[in-house]
């Protein structure tokens, strides 16, 4: 007996097949404590209409037009009466068995935990072997394809800031439960696989610019929220060394266009940055430090 509500969250836009596929594969998990949202984003393939007929016990909302993955993230957790917000990509779906278990046991045996970050496997095909000996642990972060809010956690930090724009907004909330004493633990029994081919996201894709842009400057904007003012200057030129020294020294010339509009990106948002600054104290830098580091990939 499940004695708490859950609801599962999904922001799409223009990948109605993807779509399609993950309600396929969770759809068993439907029932009167666990509820599915699914946000469409302004698409244009007919999300709607065909979510609407395959799968009607899903509750839909519409833009009419585009208003951004962290908007529509925003407003599933903000709205939602569960307990339990698991979110996942429109592109992932869980190989675990029984989530659903795994996740209330673990936030209840829990209370300081205020995130559970899953296992995600990256691939198009899942993995013949799902085993695994990791133990959770408490970690930095979490990766947005598939996760899981506490949300009386979440109602404790700021919305994710929608000025990131689709990059580091995890790292921003990770920050914000840390400064608030929540914890996001690590829960490896808890497997998401993660449909997209890595190796694909190339430096020939043509979205290799925009990924790499919005990365870099995610992690810059941290600093400047996050990092005790003695810090940043240092991780800053560190940072911009690194790119340098790793990829433009070694002739790769495709990164200086995007590294360059990250800097101009990074000065243009600093009203922001000084507005929202929540600055740890040294003490929770050093602890900060301590914790283990956000499980991204898992291979078996």
């Amino acid at each position: 007996m499940i004695d708490f509500k859950i609801s599962i969250l999904i922001s799409t836009k223009n990948r109605c097949d993807d779509l399609l596929l993950t309600l396929q594969n969770i759809k068993h998990l439907f029932s009167e404590s666990v509820s599915c949202v699914v946000f469409d984003d302004g698409s244009t393939d007919a999300t709607f209409d065909k979510v609407k007929s395959n799968f009607p016990e899903v509750v839909l909302l519409k833009n009419q037009t585009s208003k951004g993955y962290i908007y529509c993230r925003n407003s599933m957790l903000n709205n939602s009466d569960a307990d339990f917000a698991i979110s996942l990509d429109d592109d992932a779906h869980f190989l675990t068995k029984n989530p659903i278990e795994i996740i209330t046991n673990h936030f209840a045996n829990n209370p300081n935990c205020g995130l559970i970050a899953a296992r995600i496997y990256w691939n198009k095909t899942a993995p013949e072997n799902n085993t695994n000996d990791e133990i959770p642990k408490n970690v930095k972060s979490y990766v947005g394809c598939g996760h899981v809010w506490r949300l009386k956690a979440w109602h404790t930090i700021p919305n994710y800031p929608e000025w990131f724009q689709f990059y580091g907004e995890e790292n921003f909330a990770s920050f914000q439960l840390f400064k608030t004493k929540w914890e996001v633990h690590y829960v490896p029994e808890l497997l998401v696989q993660h449909r997209v081919n890595l190796k694909e996201r190339t430096k020939s894709n043509k979205d290799f610019a925009f990924r790499y842009r919005r990365s870099i400057r995610a992690d810059w904007y941290t600093y400047f929220l996050f990092y005790p003012l003695s810090k940043i200057p240092r991780k800053l030129a560190y940072s911009i060394w690194m790119q340098c020294k790793t990829k433009i020294f070694k002739g790769d010339f495709k990164v200086i266009n995007p590294l360059l509009l990250a800097i101009f990106d990074l000065i243009r948002s600093f009203p922001k940055l000084i507005k929202h600054r929540n600055a740890l104290t040294t003490e929770e830098y050093q602890a900060y430090g301590k914790l283990n580091d956000a499980k991204i990939y898992w291979k078996p």
